[in-house]
């Protein structure tokens, strides 16, 4: 059985435990934000905006191994927002989007990888979250349930459904 041997962090104990969540995690925390995002230019400001929650909410802290799971949970919530204010603005846009680039600029794994983004695209948001956490962040059944407040076994339909949709996009000609 675990015991909590620090229940009320201090200041510097919680700004510490914080930098060190930093340290280790920040480039993973950057990639969780930029593969639910597809936008790297939103992303930095993503995790930063998550890490800056994260220090005002280390008062509260009871358990400092806790701090990583809410700054997964922070990162997948302000995605989400992030990807509704971007439809939003989408929507009162009159002008449509600029054309993706050519396909002779790029290599072919470059396609490859537009043709799976693409695919990406087209699961429902919590198929996608759930394949994303799975195989990009290599989070577990459990760790993608808590982050995503869903089932465990929430987390298999949709991984299953996900990978069953991908199979179907990838295989039909764009």
């Amino acid at each position: 059985m675990r015991t909590h041997q620090n229940l009320d962090l201090s200041p510097e104990r919680a700004a510490d435990v914080l930098s060190n969540v930093y340290r280790a995690h920040y480039r993973s925390l950057l990639g969780l934000s930029a593969l639910l995002l597809d936008d790297t230019a939103s992303c930095e400001d993503v995790v930063q905006e998550a890490f800056i929650r994260a220090h005002s909410a280390a008062k509260r802290t009871r358990d400092p191994e806790r701090v990583l799971a809410y700054l997964r949970q922070t990162v997948v919530n302000l995605s989400r927002s992030a990807l509704r204010r971007r439809i939003l603005g989408l929507k009162l846009l009159s002008k449509p989007m600029p054309d993706m680039a050519s396909a002779e600029e790029g290599a072919y794994d470059q396609l490859e990888r537009d043709s799976l983004i693409r695919a990406m695209k087209s699961l429902q948001r919590r198929q996608r979250e759930v394949l994303v956490l799975t195989y990009f962040v290599d989070m577990t059944d459990a760790q993608i349930a808590e982050t995503l407040g869903i089932s465990l076994g929430a987390v298999k339909a949709y991984r299953s459904r996900g990978i069953a949709s991908l199979r179907v996009a990838m295989e039909s000609p764009a």
